[in-house]
């Protein structure tokens, strides 16, 4: 498997994982994702060899997931979104 499907394979999962997580989770997931890419791409542009980035992308995901879950509303805490038939999403406890 090369590693372009890999990282394929793995953000698949991780969007699917983030469809039945509470909004706080999303926010940490994401944030954790976005962190990573960043971090990889400093960690290439600063060292310049696979250790450089590898350790980049690890630092931005932890960095990305604590500033994604500590900025979540407290209002969403602990709730879940939910899609109506209709399409509308609410917010309410998680069941």
């Amino acid at each position: 498997m090369t590693r372009r499907t890999l990282s394929f394979a793995l953000a698949i999962a991780a969007a699917l994982a983030a469809g039945c997580a509470t909004e706080q989770n999303q926010r940490g997931l994401t944030g954790a994702l976005v962190g990573a890419g960043t971090g990889a791409v400093a960690g290439q542009l600063i060292g310049g060899n696979t250790t450089s980035t590898v350790a980049g992308a690890a630092g931005g995901a932890l960095v990305g997931a604590a500033v994604g879950t500590a900025t979540t509303p407290s209002y969403n805490r602990g709730n879940c979104r939910y899609r109506q038939p209709d399409g509308t999403i609410i917010i309410a406890r998680c069941r």
